[in-house]
């Protein structure tokens, strides 16, 4: 049966009140009266997505981030803005057994960390070692990102050709959603990689002109909008990927499997593309 994510809705919903908000009070944005309706709004959409989904929530708040800093927020009121989203993060991910696990697993899939001298010295009894291991999975934790990096290492150059991919029939989980773009590096090699990039490349570069050249304060924030979302997204997915963050679940647009991802970034695109026709 189908089913829609209402996180994915959220992105363009977001975007044009962020872009809506920013362009009617861009002289008071620094007002802690105006302000303040604001980030309710945005903490409680990103507080709300972060249960479910903290890559969904991480990219909501950095495409907020980018509309207020570009409508002159103070760095005071962003610095705040950062210290409660990271303890928010650190809230989320402890409240979770397998967002531990991820983030252990990354750093050492044997947890082999929590068995060193200065563990042992902070911690003689092993209560905090036993509160983290009641994470520890069945399998080891980095198993994803371990045969995602064979696939990508597999791949080689050139790839091994088209619908070739060994890891995405037998070991790479999620392959057709979180991790397409390891099968990607497998059958495509290196060029199939940097094209797929370029394209984000070019997203990036034509979001960025259609902003510069936009005819009115609330077009130019809806053109940062969704570029920012849909960079940091790819950015996002590509790092886990390649093994460079955690994982988060987070899809690669317009190419991982999924109609609510789908539609978001085609309805963000779709925004964007409507500023650019009314540009200068």
């Amino acid at each position: 049966s189908a089913s829609f994510q209402p996180s994915e809705l959220a992105k363009p919903v977001l975007i044009l009140f962020l872009a809506y908000f920013a362009a009617r009070r861009a002289t008071a944005i620094n007002n802690k009266y105006t302000l303040m309706p604001a980030a309710m709004i945005v903490g409680l959409v990103a507080g709300a997505v972060m249960v479910a989904d903290i890559g969904t929530a991480v990219v909501l708040t950095a495409t907020a981030a980018a509309v207020f800093l570009v409508a002159g927020l103070h760095w005071r009121y962003a610095a705040a803005a950062g210290v409660i989203l990271f303890l928010s993060l650190g809230v989320a991910i402890s409240s979770k057994p397998y967002r531990i696990a991820r983030i252990f697993g990354f750093f050492d899939s044997q947890y082999a960390s929590l068995d060193s001298p200065v563990v042992r010295h902070f911690d003689p009894e092993g209560k905090w070692k036993a509160w983290f291991m009641r994470a520890a999975p069945t399998r080891n934790s980095d198993y994803h990102i371990r045969q995602s990096l064979i696939a990508v290492g597999s791949g080689g150059p050139i790839g091994v050709g088209p619908m070739h991919s060994k890891q995405k029939l037998f070991y790479l989980p999620e392959s057709h959603t979180d991790f397409i773009y390891a099968v990607i590096a497998e059958e495509l090699g290196l060029w199939g990689c940097l094209l797929v990039a370029g394209g984000f490349l070019i997203i990036f570069w034509r979001g960025l002109r259609i902003y510069f050249h936009a005819p009115d304060d609330f077009g130019r924030y809806v053109a940062l909008g969704v570029t920012v979302m849909i960079l940091v997204q790819a950015l996002m997915n590509i790092s886990v990927v390649l093994g460079m963050v955690p994982t988060k679940g987070i899809p690669l647009p317009m190419i991982s499997y999924g109609g609510s991802s789908l539609l978001s970034t085609l309805a963000s695109l779709g925004m964007l593309q409507s500023v650019g026709d009314h540009s200068a």
